[in-house]
């Protein structure tokens, strides 16, 4: 009875996984445009006295600032990429339980920016007389959230591939521990706005590592054909 269940549940995952086949390659290319996208968001956007040495990305979102109606819009197309990508991913696992869950923490990842709308922070100046609101502690908690989901997307992308990318995400995790720990230890300075000199760089550096992990990862996908999902039925069902 189990191994019919077994049976039944693999063959209706891979009839998902061949619809997706078809467009696999297109919603792989997505992690590309989305990473390009973003990076180019995060060091072209800016408005008069906004620095992106010492100021935070997120303060291009601010409620009053005059990017932010052109950050909402670019920032929901990176997130429908990155929901695109994550069904890539999703469509090349083959079978393969942990690129499977990989991309289902991808989907979590851009589902989860579309909330970022409505949950922006406040300018400095506002914060530091006492101006932040409940939008400012949901910013925090989805940056939180956003952060850990980073770091499972590249703890099974470590999983899910060979030696190389494996030693790749491992590096990129640290990077990415060094310099968002230097980030949020500036977290106070911001809302009480005081000088943090390096803040916008350190956080930059921490977002521009994870992209070029996705750019790179999307490569690699795109590189490795697809399994011939019928084989691995018909094996299964055989066996």
């Amino acid at each position: 009875m189990s191994s019919t269940i077994d049976r039944f549940l693999l063959r209706r995952e891979i009839s998902a996984n061949s619809s997706l086949g078809r467009v696999r390659r297109p919603l792989l290319a997505c992690g590309i445009v989305a990473s390009l996208l973003y990076g180019a968001m995060i060091w072209v956007i800016r408005y008069e006295g906004y620095s992106p040495i010492s100021q935070t990305p997120s303060e291009l979102s601010a409620w009053g600032v005059s990017t932010r109606p052109l950050w909402m819009v670019l920032g929901s197309l990176y997130d429908a990429l990155m929901i695109a990508f994550a069904l890539g991913v999703w469509a090349s696992a083959s079978g393969k339980r942990t690129l499977r869950i990989l991309g289902g923490v991808l989907l979590a990842y851009g589902l989860l920016g579309l909330a970022w709308p409505f949950a922006s922070m406040h300018q400095r100046q506002v914060l530091a007389v006492g101006g932040g609101t409940l939008a400012d502690t949901g910013h925090l908690v989805l940056a939180g959230v956003t952060v850990a989901l980073m770091f499972a997307a590249l703890a099974f992308g470590a999983a899910a591939f060979g030696v190389r990318f494996r030693i790749y995400s491992i590096a990129t995790i640290v990077i990415l521990l060094a310099f968002g720990t230097l980030t949020s230890s500036n977290t106070s300075r911001v809302a009480a706005n005081l000088p943090t000199p390096w803040v916008g760089l350190w956080e930059r550096i921490s977002i521009v590592v994870f992209l070029i992990w996705v750019v790179v990862m999307a490569v690699v996908l795109l590189r490795t054909p697809a399994e011939d999902t019928q084989t691995v039925v018909d094996h299964e069902l055989h066996s």
